[in-house]
């Protein structure tokens, strides 16, 4: 049975060398990502096994928290080592657990984020920012010209975008090169394929959040069938099909347990063949 090659590792912006299984550290912070957990040691010790088991990318953002995500990260890695590669974002606002998440990239507000996120995690240059979305209030060249500009001063090394299409993509090139864009995708729910397809072909890092979400009930019995064949869970199936779907994809899983972690690690080396992926696939 022919099983299909997976790389282990991505190049990012041609000098970055990622694990392509990651760390998302959206859920090291309080009850619906507000606050400080209610242990924070345990978020950091998650962190440091993380990178023991070899993840060098964590993923994260102003607004986990906010401001916690970053703070717990500098705390649990700082000074980073193992190459280890913290990606932030800015561009949202948010003022209570459960209010509404509101959009700001205006210039004002991403120099205040990002000289933020800079002080949290204790760095002199991000390594990857990411404009968590596209502010419709303000136009998108000028976000665009503003992140370009913090990168030719230095406070940032590479560029990415979220929640974008292909026509987005286009439009922020004109001003950086454009790294990776960070879509909602998995094997459940495909709606920007066509982003992932112009990704992979411009060498773009694709990294999908909420990797195992969605839910097609036909699609859902395969997956579970096929995890109870291989011995593996439901989850660590998802994670896997994502990893042989395309070798631009960037996996960040996000939890606050070890054994979670260590789950989810796993699913990097799970092989899937050719018969197997058509089978999801379809």
């Amino acid at each position: 049975m022919e099983t299909s090659s997976v790389k282990k590792t991505f190049l990012l912006g041609g000098d970055l060398e990622i694990n392509r299984m990651g760390y998302g550290a959206m859920r090291i912070t309080g009850p619906q990502i507000w606050g400080m957990p209610e242990n924070p040691q345990n978020s950091i010790e998650v962190l440091q096994r993380a990178v023991e088991l070899g993840v060098n990318f964590i993923d994260t953002a102003d607004q986990y928290g906010p401001f916690v995500s970053e703070q717990l990260i500098a705390e649990a890695l700082h000074p980073y080592k193992n190459n280890v590669i913290v990606g932030t974002k800015g561009g949202l606002v948010r003022f209570g657990p459960w209010a509404d998440i509101n959009n700001d990239a205006s210039p004002q507000h991403l120099q205040d984020a990002l000289d933020g996120s800079l002080r949290r995690l204790k760095l002199e240059q991000i390594a990857l920012y990411q404009l968590h979305r596209i502010d419709p209030k303000v136009p998108a060249e000028i976000t665009f010209d503003f992140l370009a500009k913090a990168q030719q001063q230095g406070k940032i090394k590479h560029l990415g975008l979220s929640e974008v299409s292909v026509e987005d993509i286009k439009l922020a090139q004109q001003h950086f090169e454009v790294v990776s864009v960070q879509n909602r995708y998995s094997v459940f729910d495909r709606q920007w394929e066509s982003v992932l397809e112009y990704c992979k072909a411009q060498n773009i890092a694709f990294i999908p959040w909420f990797p195992i979400g969605g839910g097609m009930t036909q699609l859902e019995e395969k997956l579970k069938d096929m995890a109870e064949r291989k011995h593996v869970t439901m989850h660590q199936l998802a994670l896997a099909w994502l990893l042989h779907h395309a070798d631009n994809i960037l996996l960040i899983p996000g939890t606050s347990s070890i054994a979670h972690l260590e789950e989810n690690i796993k699913a990097a080396n799970i092989q899937l063949s050719e018969a197997e992926m058509q089978e999801l696939n379809g």
